[in-house]
């Protein structure tokens, strides 16, 4: 990873005055490339992240750190990349356990709707994971991709046993109208009324990577007393200052959906749809992906990391909605170390 002039440049400007000096990572990706078994497919999904790395394992991601954030010291949430088949949820999951056990760092089980309440505890328990990740890709076949709910991927029997050991659930959103859709706010609030112990994450600030996506979900989620936001692989800064007044500084959390945000990109919107915009030829031919636009010269040359235009936007939302120091420390590391430590059942506290 070569980081360059322009880079440290963009971080020293940008990031890190404000960046505090102990940060939790909520959202990490963590597999490797020998435990797959085949091609990745994206049917269900976009394609593009794929293009930034093939594998992700746990030295990678510590070295990532290092590089990217120098001055500061990261512990990271673990899960897998979306396993396809039987196989691969064995591998993946049992790498994430493993390497949780081995460093102490926590981690979550990547759960498949049609494993039983049994299995899943099972599971859960018996590899000292701390929660639930799971993905719309993992809903049955039949189901069209705009039609899948969050029951679908996190079937009621799942949230159940979430609900008794009072664990994380870390929520992707599907539909198309991503925060904004009424059967997602619908579900939402659903799980936050009838499973209170879940401590439920929802992704991304729920997809929210455009003002469009917001519609009036800010307005009906700011009654809500206990779901989290993380702000992963999102850099809008005119929705994260929607979601600070929204819901204040104690239910955000800091994520970065690594591998990706290594990524070099810098992501607009046009009419409500987001592009990431590359420099030519960096991730080989992107012509066919809608949310991918090359460029060239001076734009292409002052492209950064995703994960620095991430933190910038949020430190640019953070001065207008005037956060305090210790604001920024609740939403990078003590409000994440709150729930994973209330979430933590076969895992030493980290401290």
């Amino acid at each position: 990873m070569n980081v360059t002039d322009s880079d440290k440049n963009f971080y020293k400007t940008f990031i890190k005055d404000f960046l505090p000096k102990k940060i939790f990572d909520i959202h990490t990706h963590i597999w490797r490339k020998s435990d797959r078994s085949g091609k990745f497919q994206t049917e269900r999904t976009v394609s593009w992240p794929m293009l930034v790395a093939d594998e992700n394992p746990i030295e990678e991601l510590i070295k990532t750190y290092k590089i990217l954030l120098p001055d500061a010291e990261v512990t990271p949430l673990i899960f897998s990349n979306v396993p396809r088949d039987c196989d691969e949820f064995e591998k993946y999951n049992n790498y994430v356990s493993e390497v949780s056990q081995k460093r102490n760092i926590p981690g979550l089980i990547f759960s498949h709707p049609e494993w039983s309440a049994e299995t899943l505890e099972q599971k859960i328990i018996s590899g000292k994971f701390i929660g639930v990740k799971s993905y719309l890709s993992l809903s049955k076949p039949e189901i069209p991709v705009a039609d899948i709910t969050i029951f679908d991927f996190f079937p009621k029997h799942h949230l159940e046993v979430l609900d008794k050991l009072g664990m994380i659930m870390m929520l992707h959103i599907p539909r198309n109208l991503r925060l904004k859709d009424p059967v997602n706010l619908k579900q939402m609030l659903e799980i936050e009324k009838k499973y209170p112990n879940i401590k439920l994450i929802i992704a991304h600030v729920g997809r929210t990577y455009c003002k469009e996506d917001i519609g009036n979900a800010f307005d009906i989620l700011s009654e809500t007393k206990n779901m989290m936001f993380d702000f992963s692989a999102n850099c809008n800064s005119y929705v994260f200052e929607c979601l600070i007044k929204s819901i204040g500084t104690k239910r955000i959390l800091f994520g970065t959906d690594m591998p990706i945000l290594k990524m070099r990109t810098h992501r607009i919107c046009e009419s409500g749809k987001y592009i990431n915009l590359v420099p030519k030829g960096l991730y080989g031919d992107v012509s066919n992906d809608p949310n991918m636009r090359e460029v060239t010269g001076d734009e292409a040359e002052k492209i950064t990391f995703f994960l620095y235009e991430e933190l910038a936007a949020f430190f640019k939302a953070a001065l207008k909605c005037n956060l305090t120091k210790n604001d920024l420390e609740d939403i990078f590391y003590k409000n994440a170390i709150k729930i994973i430590n209330d979430a933590t059942v076969n895992l030493r506290k980290i401290k």
